[in-house]
C-alpha cells in the first residue's frame, strides 16, 4: 500500500460496489449537500434582509448590517477547521459516520438560529449566540467537503462515498451528484424567501424569517433518514479490515504531498472567488 493511499484512505482504483448500492449513494450525497448548502444559503439571504436590525440594532442600519455580513464571513473561515478535523475523523472511523455528524451539526446550528432571542430581548447575548451558531454552520459545511485525497479541506467528503461506491470505472459520473447539491440549496433557499417576502414587513420581521431555519429540522429528519441507509464506504472497509488506514492522515498528507496539497487550495480558492 503507498503512502497516498494511507494518507487519503482512498485506493486510486477500487471495486466500486453495485449499481443500487451505488445509486443509493449517490442520492443520499445529493440531498445530504443540498440540505447542507440550502442552511448555509439562507443565512447569507437572512443576513442581507433582517439580521442586522434584529441582532445589531444599537448601529445605524448601514453599520448592523456590515455586522451582520462579518458573521456571515465566520461561517466561511470555520470551514477549513471542519475540514481538517472531519477529514482526519472521515480518514479513521469512516465516512459515513462522519457525513452524518456534520448533517446533524448542520441542522441543529440552523434549526436554533431560527429559535434564537433577538437583542431587545437579551441583549448583547443574541449576537453572542448568534455567532456561535453561525460558526458551527461554517464547521459542519467544511466537514461535510472532507475528506477528499490530499485535501485537508473542500467538497470531497460527500463526493468521496459516492465514487467509492460507484462501480469500477464510474467513480467520477457518481461523484458529480454531490456536486449539485450546492446549486439545488441554493434555488430552495431563494424560493423559501421568495415565498415568505409576500409576507407584510412586520410579519416577516417578526417571525416570518424564522421559519425557513426552522424547516432545516424537517430537512435534516429527511437527509438522515437516506444517509443511515448508505453502508460504508466499501474500500474503507477493506483498509480498516487490512489496517492500512494511516494513524495521522493530514500528517501523511503534509510530509509526503505538500505540492499537491498547495496546488489543490489555490485551486479551490480561484473557484470560490469566482462564485
Amino acid at each position: 500500500m503507498d503512502t497516498t493511499t494511507k494518507a487519503t484512505g482512498s485506493a486510486t482504483a477500487h471495486e466500486g460496489g453495485d449499481s443500487r448500492t451505488a445509486r443509493r449513494a449517490g442520492l443520499a450525497s445529493f440531498i445530504g449537500t443540498t440540505i447542507e448548502w440550502y442552511d448555509f444559503y439562507i443565512y447569507s439571504t437572512a443576513s442581507a434582509l433582517v439580521l442586522g436590525k434584529l441582532f445589531f440594532p444599537a448601529s445605524s442600519s448601514g453599520t448592523g448590517m456590515l455586522a451582520s455580513f462579518g458573521t456571515l464571513r465566520l461561517g466561511f473561515l470555520a470551514r477549513p477547521i471542519g475540514g481538517v478535523v472531519f477529514g482526519h475523523l472521515g480518514n479513521r472511523i469512516g465516512r459515513k459516520k462522519t457525513l452524518v455528524t456534520t448533517l446533524l451539526m448542520m441542522g441543529v446550528a440552523t434549526t436554533l438560529i431560527g429559535l434564537l432571542p433577538t437583542y431587545s430581548s437579551v441583549g448583547l447575548l443574541a449576537p453572542v449566540l448568534l455567532i456561535v451558531l453561525r460558526m458551527l454552520q461554517g464547521v459542519a459545511v467544511g466537514g461535510r467537503g472532507s475528506p477528499w485525497p490530499l485535501r485537508p479541506w473542500g467538497r470531497g467528503g460527500a463526493v468521496l462515498i459516492a465514487s467509492e461506491h460507484a462501480p469500477r470505472g464510474r467513480g467520477m459520473s457518481f461523484g458529480a451528484f454531490a456536486q449539485q447539491g450546492s446549486p439545488a440549496g441554493s434555488i430552495l433557499a431563494t424560493l423559501s424567501f421568495a415565498l415568505l417576502s409576500q409576507l407584510p414587513d412586520a410579519s416577516f420581521d417578526a417571525w416570518g424569517w424564522r421559519l425557513p431555519f426552522v424547516f432545516s429540522a424537517l430537512l435534516v429528519i429527511v437527509g438522515l433518514v437516506i444517509r443511515l441507509r448508505v453502508e460504508e464506504s466499501p474500500e474503507f472497509t477493506r483498509l480498516r479490515t487490512e489496517r492500512a488506514v494511516a494513524r495521522v492522515p493530514l500528517g501523511e498528507v503534509l510530509r509526503h504531498h505538500p505540492g499537491t496539497l498547495v496546488l489543490g487550495v489555490l485551486a479551490s480558492s480561484i473557484g470560490i472567488a469566482a462564485t
